[in-house]
């Protein structure tokens, strides 16, 4: 069931689902996410059994507003601060000690947390109506591409969830997640913020995780860093330009079922090949990315070829997803 999100109505109402310990399918500016009260245990499990994920794969948890961290967390670290106050609302997660006895579902069983307050106008509208945290991973079957519109998330997960319509989303790939857990910033995926611009805010060094010499039990899960995960159903090749018009070349007119997606125009010779031009700016990319993989998927293409993304760190955020995408 799809709702407008601009209607006070459908948002009352998606919070009593919240609070009944039911799912919801909200919009943020990155992706659709399916949201369950974070303090209800049962009702995180609920999301787990939804979209067939580990129930040890942390969650991330959506709030309000910054005055509700306390709520989950045991201290913010004053580089933390700093980002949460440069990037709150925003596509920013941050991961904190969690506090004890609190949120232990939605948190995978760890001792630390990933907090998120969104900026989407219906996202902050429902999480304010929820008056609770809303654990809200990826509205879509785990491993799969993240859904960007209300309808990717019906196709997903079926007509009965109720849906909150955002229209589609802006970033379109997921928040980047920085650990706040180990003394210093560490980047554990990457979105549309850069380093640059994280370091800037929170004034010192962001790390990798290979940065640090931790045991690996040590360092915290955290959503979407698998190998393989934001996988369409047909197989994703990261290729350059020079080997895509190689490949087309040699099969010429007996191309099939292959989708193309590409800064560089290619000469194909089978009407049976799809192209489709990806943007020069990488903030454009991540916008319509995931929407461009499942349009393919619904045309039935069994291959993806995909143009590598150039090496600079705006790309950072679809250079991660291409190629966990890659290794499905």
């Amino acid at each position: 069931m799809i709702f407008s999100g601009t209607d006070p109505q459908a948002i009352a109402e998606a919070a009593r689902v919240i609070q009944a310990g039911g799912l919801v399918g909200f919009p943020t500016e990155t992706v659709y996410g399916l949201g369950a009260d974070a303090s209800s245990d049962i009702a995180v499990a609920g999301i787990f059994a939804a979209k067939g994920r580990p129930s040890d794969h942390p969650l991330i948890v959506h709030v309000a507003d910054a005055a509700q961290i306390s709520s989950y967390a045991s201290g913010v670290p004053g580089f933390a601060e700093r980002l949460i106050a440069a990037f709150w609302p925003g596509p920013l997660t941050v991961i904190l000690p969690r506090k004890p006895g609190v949120a232990a579902a939605a948190a995978g069983g760890q001792d630390s947390i990933g907090l998120r307050c969104p900026s989407h106008p219906v996202a902050m509208a429902f999480l304010k109506a929820c008056n609770t945290g809303v654990a809200g991973p990826s509205a879509n079957r785990f491993g799969r591409v993240s859904p960007t519109t209300a309808k990717h998330v019906i196709e997903e997960l079926g007509e009965e969830l109720l849906v909150l319509d955002g229209g589609p989303c802006d970033v379109g790939i997921e928040s980047s997640i920085v650990d706040c857990t180990r003394g210093r910033p560490v980047l554990l995926r990457p979105g549309v913020l850069t380093r640059a611009q994280l370091e800037k805010a929170c004034g010192q060094a962001v790390l990798d995780p290979d940065d640090l010499i931790l045991n690996a039990d040590a360092a915290p899960r955290a959503s979407g860093t698998l190998e393989s995960h934001y996988a369409p159903a047909a197989r994703v090749r990261l290729m350059d330009a020079k080997a895509i018009q190689t490949a087309l070349d040699l099969l010429g007119a007996d191309a099939a079922n292959i989708a193309i997606y590409a800064r560089t125009i290619v000469r194909i010779k089978s009407d049976k090949v799809l192209y489709r031009r990806m943007p020069d700016d990488a903030l454009a990319t991540a916008q319509q990315l995931f929407a461009v993989l499942r349009d393919f998927d619904a045309k039935g293409v069994k291959l993806i070829w995909i143009e590598t993304p150039p090496p600079d760190e705006a790309w950072d955020g679809v250079r991660d997803r291409l190629g966990r995408a890659a290794a499905h």
